[in-house]
């Protein structure tokens, strides 16, 4: 990224007397201000700035100047800086390059640099201007100090310099990617690794866990990783968390596995996605989907985790979701006894929960949807993260009447169908923390794995 980061630009449509910069931003280290100018009329005279509306004799200037032939210098006490003379020839422009250093120091004078050329008589001049004031320059007024007007398509055009050291080097190490947009740095974890600042900092943070893999007969939706986040939104309705003050040292960041689905043959639940850790932060993996739960009970119900599993299909009671953890993540759905097995034929189960929201129950001929994941921008772009798994629908007889039910926003898979129209169960999103969708009758899908990603200011 470049360090010159254009503030405003002016060109004239007629003649006009001044043109004036206000408001300037505070966050550069120096200006530039870049002049292209004609004098429209007079026997011209010279460009002359002055900061913040001072009109006191607190300017002062030294210059060398150069026509080919001789060379002058000198040094004068003015009520503005001085920046070189103007031309009255139309078709002689002038340009100048006007370094303002250190403009927004509350402590010493401020210095000004000036480069000049395409003058009257062919002269490039320099100039060192001195004003004499310790406060920061939010605003400059250029004129003729001999009261000329700039002609029609004079141009003129303010520049903030970025500190290079700041901008473009970042302040650690580590991440599958390091990027920047000028106003923070962000490192993006994918896969486990390690950060190491390299002086002390505060990182912003989102951390999200593997998602839950689903059950493998008749099951529930996995439950998303649990999120923990210091920008826009946190999981499980909770408040920002706060960010981490860190040190220059090694900090060890784990990315946390989606858990794989439940296996078919058979009635087995889905397995808890793996948790994400960057430094003191653990994000909890989320909890694996409930399966058939006949005659055994409890491996109906989802498995607790950072979001819960939805339930699996019972014939007799109803199934409950897994719990999710505090400020991380929502309960899984619960699968009721009274619409599990619809009237139809067709099963139908409950929805993993998501970050954002609980897992959906089932319905009398539906199955329940994933619960939605957390949006945050914490990455410089809006970003949904840790939605739940769909529950599954399928049986014989009316199945075609059954649906299954779709994964939560933020990666969640889809719950799958069978028999005559068999669609798989999907997995949750990689990097998004989602969880898998159910399954009726083949291997769960798996929960996603979760991600990393910190950021400081430039």
């Amino acid at each position: 990224m470049s360090t010159y980061q254009p503030i405003a630009s002016v060109t004239l449509s007629s003649a006009q007397s001044s043109v004036t910069f206000s408001g300037i931003p505070q966050t550069y280290t120096d200006l530039i201000l870049v002049v292209n100018n004609i004098v429209s009329s007079g026997t011209g005279n010279d460009t002359a700035l002055r900061f913040n509306d001072d009109t006191s004799s607190n300017y002062s200037n030294t210059y060398l100047l150069g026509t080919g032939t001789s060379a002058l210098s000198g040094r004068n006490p003015l009520t503005y800086a001085d920046n070189g003379y103007l031309s009255a020839n139309s078709g002689n422009p002038n340009t100048r390059i006007i370094h303002l250093m250190n403009y927004t120091n509350t402590t010493t004078f401020k210095t000004q640099l000036t480069r000049a050329s395409g003058q009257n008589g062919g002269q490039v001049t320099a100039y060192v201007n001195l004003w004499r004031s310790t406060s920061a320059i939010t605003k400059i007024l250029v004129y003729s100090a001999d009261s000329l007007n700039y002609a029609a398509g004079s141009t003129f055009n303010l520049y903030g310099v970025a500190n290079a050291s700041i901008t473009n080097v970042a302040k650690a190490t580590g991440g599958d990617s390091v990027t920047t947009d000028g106003t923070y740095w962000y490192h993006t974890f994918r896969s486990s690794g390690t950060f190491t600042p390299t002086q002390a900092l505060t990182a912003d943070y989102l951390v999200v866990a593997g998602g839950g893999g689903a059950g493998g007969w008749q099951s529930g939706g996995g439950g998303a990783g649990g999120l923990r986040c210091t920008v826009t939104a946190t999981g499980g309705g909770g408040s920002l968390e706060s960010a981490l003050s860190l040190t220059a040292q090694a900090y060890t960041v784990t990315v946390g596995a989606g858990g794989a689905g439940g296996v078919y043959p058979g009635a087995n639940q889905g397995n808890n996605g793996s948790n994400s850790v960057f430094s003191t932060i653990t994000s909890t993996g989320g909890g694996g989907g409930g399966t058939y739960g006949n005659p055994s009970t409890s491996i109906a119900d989802g498995k607790s985790g950072g979001s819960g599993g939805g339930a699996g299909g019972r014939e007799s009671g109803d199934s409950t979701g897994g719990a999710g953890t505090s400020n991380q993540g929502y309960a899984g759905g619960t699968t009721f006894n009274a619409y599990a097995r619809s009237a139809l034929g067709g099963w139908v189960t409950a929805g993993g929960g998501g970050a954002g929201a609980v897992g959906g129950n089932n319905g009398s001929f539906t199955s329940g949807n994933g619960g939605n994941g957390v949006a945050t921008s914490i990455s410089g772009s809006s970003v949904t993260y840790a939605g739940g798994g769909g529950g599954n629908a399928g049986g014989s007889g009316g199945f075609s009447n059954v649906s299954s039910g779709t994964g939560g926003t933020g990666g969640g898979g889809n719950g799958g169908r069978s028999n005559s129209q068999t669609i798989a169960p999907q997995n949750g999103t990689a990097n998004l923390g989602g969880g898998g969708g159910g399954a009726y009758d083949t291997t769960g899908g798996a929960g996603g794995s979760g991600i990393v990603i910190v950021r400081y200011a430039v």
